[in-house]
C-alpha cells in the first residue's frame, strides 16, 4: 500500500479527536464506562483542534472594532479573518455577506426580519421548527406550508406546483411580481435524509423566488457550497459543527440584508448617530452600516466566530471525502443492526435507499421511548435523544398520528399494532468511534430481548432510574 493510500485508509477509519472522548460515567448496575455521545444532531462535542485554538487565543482576547490597543486590534483581525474562513468554507460568491449570529434559529429569524414587505414564503411541513416558525412572526409576510413529500422528486414537483400557482395568482391579480422565498433543510434532523437542494434551487429561481438552506444538519457531515448549490442564503449553527461556543452563521445575498432595518439596534450596527432637540422634543438620526455589522449590534462573540472558523478549517483539512466515507460505514452498521430487531421501526420519508447523514430515528414496539433512552444511558452509558426533536409536524407524519406526551415511565408506549407517541434518535459524526455505535446496536438488541435491568420512574416529565 502506498503512503497516500495508507493515509487515506487511516483517515477513513479514524475519528477526529473531540473533547469528552474519555469521560467516564457511572452505570446504575455498577461500575463505569466511557460515555458514548450519540446525540450529535442536538449538539456535537467540540473538536480538540477547536478547543486548542480557542485556548491559545484566550489570553489575547480583547474588544472587537472598539479599541486601538494591541489586543483589540488582534481580536478584530481574528474576527474578520474568521468571517473570511467561513466564506471560503461555504463557497460564498464575491458579493455575499457572512453575518455571525447565535445559531441557525437566530439566523433564520434575522432573515425573516429582512424580508421585503409582502414576501411569500414557501416551507415544507417537514422542517425543523427553526425554519418552520420564524416567517409567521412577521406582519405582511404570507406563508405557504407544503405537504410532506415521500421522495426527493416529489419534493421538487410539490414546490414546482406551489410556485407556479403563486406566480399565476400574481399575474391574475395584476399586482406585479412580488418577492418569494423558499426555505428548505439540507438534511433532516429526524431522518438524516438528504434533500434535493440544487434541484429545489433551480425550481425556485425559475419562478423568480429565492431560497435559503437550513444547513444545520448538513454542514457538519457534507460540504456545503453556496455557489454550486445555487442557493441564496445558508444558515447553520456552531454547536452542531463541533464549535459549541454560542455562535451561528447566516451567509448569502447582501441586498435584502442591506435594505432591512438592523436586526438589533445598538452599538456596532450604526455608523453615525446624531441627536436633535426641537421645542423640547428629541429625535435621533441614525446612519446604519451596510456591511455585516448592520446586523451584528453589540459586542461580537469573537470566540464563537473563531471557533466556527477553526472547525471549518479542521473539517476542510480532514477532507470531507474521507469523513463522508467513514460516516456511511457507521450508518450502515447502525441500520443493519437495527434491521435485525423485529420490534424496531426506523423512520423515513424517502425510503431505505435514500442518502443520509448520521441521524437515525426509530421506535420500539412495546416500549416507552423515554424509558428506552433512559435505560440506554443508565445501563450502557449511551446518550441519545427521545421525543419529537423540534419537528412536530414531521414526526406526526412519520408516526402516522398525533404525537403527544408519553405515559408513566416504564409503561409501554405502544401495544402491538398501536401507533407510537414519540421516537428515539441516535446521531453521530466525525468524532464517533466505531465502538460507540457497536455498543449502541448491542444495547438495543439486549434491551429488546431481555428488558431493562433497573426500575425507572417519572420525574419532572422525564424517565429516570429509580434509586429508591
Amino acid at each position: 500500500m502506498s503512503a497516500t493510500a495508507a493515509a487515506t485508509a487511516t483517515a477513513t477509519h479514524t475519528p477526529l479527536p473531540v473533547l469528552g472522548r474519555d469521560v467516564l460515567v457511572p452505570l446504575v448496575t455498577g461500575g463505569e464506562v466511557d460515555y458514548a455521545a450519540l446525540d450529535y444532531a442536538a449538539s456535537a462535542p467540540a473538536l480538540q483542534r477547536v478547543w486548542d485554538d480557542i485556548a491559545a487565543y484566550a489570553p489575547y482576547y480583547g474588544s472587537v472594532h472598539r479599541g486601538a490597543g494591541y489586543l483589540s486590534q488582534l481580536s478584530t483581525d481574528l474576527f474578520e479573518n474568521s468571517r473570511k474562513e467561513v466564506a471560503a468554507f461555504l463557497g460564498c460568491r464575491p458579493d455575499d455577506q457572512v453575518v455571525f449570529t447565535r445559531a441557525t434559529t437566530d439566523s433564520l429569524n434575522l432573515l425573516a426580519a429582512a424580508l421585503p414587505q409582502g414576501t411569500r414564503v414557501f416551507v415544507f411541513e417537514t422542517e425543523h421548527h427553526a425554519s418552520l416558525l420564524p416567517w409567521q412572526q412577521r406582519d405582511g409576510i404570507e406563508v405557504g406550508y407544503l405537504s410532506a413529500p415521500r421522495s426527493p422528486r416529489q419534493a421538487v414537483e410539490t414546490l414546482e406546483r406551489a410556485l407556479a400557482a403563486w406566480r399565476a395568482d400574481d399575474q391574475e391579480a395584476d399586482t406585479g411580481a412580488g418577492a418569494a422565498l423558499v426555505c428548505v433543510t439540507g438534511a433532516s434532523n429526524v431522518t438524516g435524509e438528504l434533500w434535493p437542494v440544487r434541484e429545489l434551487a433551480e425550481v425556485a429561481h425559475a419562478h423568480g423566488a429565492r431560497i435559503v438552506l437550513d444547513a444545520a444538519q448538513l454542514a457538519p457531515h457534507h460540504p456545503v457550497d453556496i455557489a454550486a448549490l445555487d442557493v441564496d442564503w445558508v444558515a447553520f449553527s456552531g454547536h452542531k459543527l463541533y464549535a459549541p461556543f454560542g455562535a451561528g452563521v447566516l451567509a448569502g445575498r447582501a441586498d435584502w440584508l442591506r435594505a432591512a432595518r438592523p436586526y438589533l439596534a445598538g452599538g456596532g450596527a450604526s455608523r453615525k448617530v446624531a441627536l436633535s432637540v426641537r421645542e423640547g422634543v428629541g429625535g435621533v438620526e441614525v446612519e446604519w452600516h451596510t456591511t455585516e455589522a448592520r446586523h451584528e449590534a453589540g459586542s461580537p462573540n469573537v470566540i464563537g466566530a473563531y471557533a466556527i472558523a477553526s472547525a471549518c478549517k479542521a473539517l476542510t483539512e480532514a477532507g470531507f471525502e474521507s469523513l463522508v466515507a467513514r460516516e456511511r460505514r457507521l450508518i450502515a452498521k447502525v441500520r443493519e443492526g437495527l434491521a435485525e430487531v423485529d420490534e424496531v421501526r426506523v423512520l423515513s420519508l424517502f425510503g431505505d435507499d435514500a442518502p443520509r447523514v448520521g441521524v437515525i430515528s426509530f421506535v420500539v414496539e412495546g416500549w416507552n421511548s423515554s424509558h428506552f433512552a433512559a435505560a440506554l444511558s443508565a445501563e450502557y452509558g449511551i446518550g441519545v435523544r427521545d421525543g419529537l426533536f423540534c419537528a412536530h409536524p414531521l414526526v406526526r407524519t412519520l408516526l402516522g398520528g398525533e404525537p403527544g406526551e408519553a405515559g408513566e415511565c416504564g409503561a409501554p408506549e405502544t401495544a402491538p399494532g398501536e401507533r407510537s407517541l414519540n421516537a428515539i434518535r441516535v446521531s453521530f459524526g466525525a468524532g464517533t468511534p466505531d465502538e460507540h455505535v457497536e455498543r449502541f446496536v448491542g444495547a438495543v438488541k439486549e434491551l429488546v430481548r431481555d428488558g431493562a435491568k433497573w426500575s425507572y420512574r417519572t420525574e419532572d416529565g422525564r424517565c429516570v432510574p429509580d434509586r429508591g
